[in-house]
């Protein structure tokens, strides 16, 4: 094989294929969160959250369904895969409704929030009830969200401007 052949394919752009993860424990402090985010960061997986309480019964039926689609299906793994984890809002350590949730626009349970270079994706975020219960709209929403891999683009800290 020629040294140009060989360089071609070090330097090649196609996305490493990931296996998809789902960290066990719910996250219930903002320390939890930032070391997840942190960890995405480095490995450039984007990680989705699902904002939620213990005693919303909506969250109940789309948290199962999320499970399914990353975990079973393996949905966003041939776009460089996903991390998910579940943010437990009603912790004491999150500061109520006024702290971690209000940082990052959550007015609403449950909420889909994807974050990527440690930047919340406000833009894509996802509260409307009828898209968290639909199978199709998750899917669509996890392919997308799993191939930026780093690329940003969807909000962020300077609320898009400068997103890319």
């Amino acid at each position: 094989m020629s040294s140009t052949a060989i360089a071609r394919r070090w330097l090649s752009s196609t996305p490493t294929l990931r296996k998809n993860r789902i960290y066990p424990s719910t996250i219930r402090s903002e320390s939890e969160l930032e070391t997840l985010t942190l960890m995405s960061a480095s490995t450039r997986v984007p990680l989705v959250t699902l904002w939620m309480t213990n005693w919303c019964s909506s969250c109940k039926v789309v948290s199962p369904l999320l499970r399914q689609l990353i975990k079973d299906e393996k949905v966003g793994e041939s776009h460089g895969g996903i991390s998910y984890a579940e943010v437990e809002m009603d912790s004491p350590d999150m500061g109520g409704l006024g702290g971690l949730p209000l940082r990052y626009g959550i007015n609403s349970i449950p909420t889909l929030l994807a974050f990527d270079r440690q930047e919340p994706q406000i833009t894509t975020k996802v509260a409307r009830l009828e898209d968290l219960k639909s199978k199709a709209f998750l899917t669509k929403w996890l392919e997308t969200e799993a191939a930026r891999q780093g690329g940003g683009g969807g909000g962020g800290k300077f609320g898009g401007l400068f997103g890319r």
